[in-house]
């Protein structure tokens, strides 16, 4: 069965305390659960993955970003989401700290997190097995993942790409890469 593709953004916001803002979803998908806000892409419109980060940053936390505000930290595939899409979805961490929890609005209620209580947080379960571990590991530098989702048995997943940001991953100046790993 053919399954329409979906192209999103997500951003990774941060207060001086370096916890993560978190949505609590009101709407599908991921109803009930905490995810970064984002939204999806006016590919009508050809929005390119900043503008859509910046419009949706605009949209949902009242953040005027530009596209030099942004890090691409990720990028994910997903195969059959929830059996009803592909998606392809571009992490960005946002640079400007924010100052001020933004307000509940139609897509949810909002919440900052330290790193250790997203353990007992309701999450998505792609966020949970790889998404915010491929994340942490890779901040600052970057990574692209695929994950075949197989409902009810364990996703496969494929790191396609990984950079990590450290002193120790450069090699003659240059961002080492590894590429095509099984996880």
């Amino acid at each position: 069965m053919a399954l329409p593709y979906k192209i999103s953004t997500l951003l990774y916001c941060f207060n001086g305390r370096d916890e993560v803002l978190l949505l609590e979803r009101a709407q599908e998908p991921n109803r009930g659960r905490w995810s970064p806000c984002g939204g999806k892409l006016h590919t009508d419109e050809g929005e390119s993955p900043y503008a859509c980060a910046c419009r949706e940053a605009r949209e949902e936390i009242g953040l005027k970003l530009r596209a030099a505000d942004l890090h691409l930290t990720g990028l994910i595939s997903e195969h059959g989401y929830q059996g009803n899409a592909h998606w392809l979805m571009f992490l960005f961490e946002v640079k400007p700290r924010l100052k001020v929890r933004p307000a509940d609005h139609r897509e949810g209620r909002f919440q900052f997190f330290p790193r250790a209580a997203l353990a007992g947080l309701k999450l998505p379960q792609t966020d949970r097995e790889k998404i915010w571990p491929l994340f942490w590991k890779h901040r600052g530098g970057f990574f692209a993942a695929h994950c075949h989702c197989r409902a009810g048995r364990r996703n496969k997943w494929t790191v396609e790409e990984s950079r990590v940001h450290s002193p120790q991953s450069t090699v003659q100046g240059r961002p080492s890469a590894n590429r095509k790993s099984k996880i």
